[in-house]
């Protein structure tokens, strides 16, 4: 892992760091487990759901909200088995 890769993990793991604590150990795990393997399309999305308030993200992984993105589908398919 390089010095660039690695500055842009530890950035990712800081911004995963939520108020809703399921949701915190649902980011940490990802961000560990899967956050190294995707490409810059899918960084980009995961960074877009990172800017949802904690209960409409958290809701989103549950399945208690559809989604309204089809691009973001993948990305939180993975949210949802980690």
């Amino acid at each position: 892992m390089s010095t660039e890769d690695s500055v842009e993990l530890q950035r990712m793991r800081w911004r995963c760091r939520r108020g809703l604590l399921e949701l915190d150990i649902v980011l940490g795990r990802f961000v560990e487990q899967r956050y190294p393997q995707l490409n810059d399309e899918q960084r980009i999305v995961f960074d877009e759901l990172l800017d949802l308030p904690d209960t409409q993200f958290w809701d989103l992984i549950t399945g208690s909200k559809a989604l309204t993105h089809a691009h973001q589908s993948e990305v939180l398919e993975w949210l949802k088995v980690v």
